[in-house]
């Protein structure tokens, strides 16, 4: 069965936004009121050629929140490639998974969906913390892409 994505926003308890940053407002637009639903927000706001377009003063998703009103925003799923996210399995151990937001509950419950994927689920504090979370993924990506290490690795957080 088909459904708009405002009738599809209207019916999910958690909503992921995965899309080009160019298209998060229209996107964001298109699912009507998120009042009280968890938007967990993998973007990175990536210009064309790969780099950052909000520095240290903001993030996509502080932009998020301020797109959709009321909306429990959570920033996760932003800092790996997205066959780790198909299969997150290292036998070095799990990939960390940073998580941010201002809402607890809304955090917890990214946090568990993460670890069912296979994530070490980290609490990285406030919804502001986007601001690092978002430069973090640009090593990432100018590891796997720019200088050609390919996608098959992640960041882990060792402990003694």
């Amino acid at each position: 069965m088909l459904a708009t994505n405002e009738a599809a926003a209207a019916a999910g308890e958690v909503i992921v936004l995965a899309l080009p940053w160019s298209a998060l407002a229209s996107a964001v637009k298109s699912l009507g009121s998120l009042a009280g639903k968890i938007v967990i927000d993998a973007i990175n706001p990536l210009t064309p050629d790969r780099s950052l377009a909000l520095g240290h003063n903001d993030s996509a998703g502080e932009t998020v929140a301020r797109l959709a009103p009321g909306a429990r925003v959570v920033k996760a799923f932003n800092t790996t490639g997205a066959n780790n996210m198909a299969d997150a399995r290292y036998s070095g151990g799990k990939l960390l998974m940073l998580v941010a937001g201002d809402d607890q509950h809304a955090k917890q419950t990214t946090m568990t969906l993460t670890s069912d994927l296979g994530f070490e689920a980290v609490d990285a504090g406030p919804l502001a913390m986007s601001r690092y979370l978002e430069p973090m993924a640009m090593v990432w990506i100018r590891l796997a892409l720019v200088q050609q290490l390919g996608r098959n690795f992640g960041f882990a957080l060792l402990r003694r």
